[in-house]
């Protein structure tokens, strides 16, 4: 697993969840890896020829495929790479690629995590509050723990044991997963007051319930939206996401 530049690994470097390979593969059009489209970020072109994050993967027309951390693409973008890619990705060279892609990237990516989170909260697959969270915890009732950026290291250590008591991994080390966001913007995105800490319930919503992704479980949802912005601020490796590049394979939007 590669440190990325400038960054200490540490054990706050999560873990992506594997993807579903039974599904379509894409390829990063500038590192070649391949993975599930769940895994990778999509890029769509505007009908003005602008080049724009397409985080929820929905635009219209050609995509292109990519799956690097935030400051490989803004080396891509640096050193002409990444025009080249687009160019033969979008099989043209009338494109606008703005000297912020890397950001609105990011901001793409972010804003749909929060949203995902958003639409959990309105199924009731959110659990709030320290101790409803470590409540539910030891009840083997929290599948995904997240903690903000800020919060102290005592009260994730709090929470973290009580998962790992209700999910039988005492003495596993497992922890919660330390957002690239904090308290503020959690906040702000669910409109409560102080979101330091989410479990995100066991199970899912009821199919057909608004939010819901087929069978998935409302983990899983809040996982695919919360890898990828992950990999892409560096705290995970892209390569656990995606597998190493081949010649044959399938690059269809």
């Amino acid at each position: 697993m590669r440190t990325p530049p400038n960054e200490r690994l540490s054990s706050d470097i999560a873990e992506p969840s594997r993807p579903d390979t039974s599904g379509p593969e894409r390829r990063c059009v500038l590192s070649g890896r391949t993975g599930h489209r769940d895994a990778l970020i999509r890029l769509a072109v505007s009908p003005t020829g602008l080049v724009l994050p397409d985080a929820q993967a929905k635009a219209p027309g050609r995509g292109a495929w990519i799956c690097v951390w935030r400051t490989e693409l803004q080396a891509a973008l640096d050193k002409g790479k990444l025009r080249g890619a687009l160019a033969r990705a979008f099989k043209t060279g009338e494109l606008e690629i703005v000297a912020d892609l890397p950001h609105r990237v990011e901001d793409a990516l972010t804003r749909n995590f929060l949203d995902r989170l958003g639409l959990e909260m309105r199924t009731g697959s959110l659990i709030l509050g320290t101790q409803r969270i470590i409540d539910a915890a030891r009840a083997g009732e929290v599948a995904l723990l997240l903690h903000a950026s800020d919060a102290s290291e005592d009260g994730r250590k709090k929470l973290d044991q009580a998962w790992r008591v209700g999910s039988d991994r005492e003495g596993s080390g497992d922890r919660g997963i330390v957002l690239p966001l904090d308290r503020n913007a959690l906040s702000v995105a669910l409109g409560r007051e102080n979101v330091v800490h989410l479990g995100v319930a066991a199970g899912g919503a009821p199919r057909g319930a608004k939010g819901a992704r087929g069978g998935q479980s409302a983990a899983e949802r809040v996982r695919r939206a919360l890898d990828r912005l992950l990999i892409y601020t560096g705290h995970a490796d892209p390569g656990d996401g995606a597998s190493p590049a081949r010649d044959d394979e399938n690059t269809k939007d």
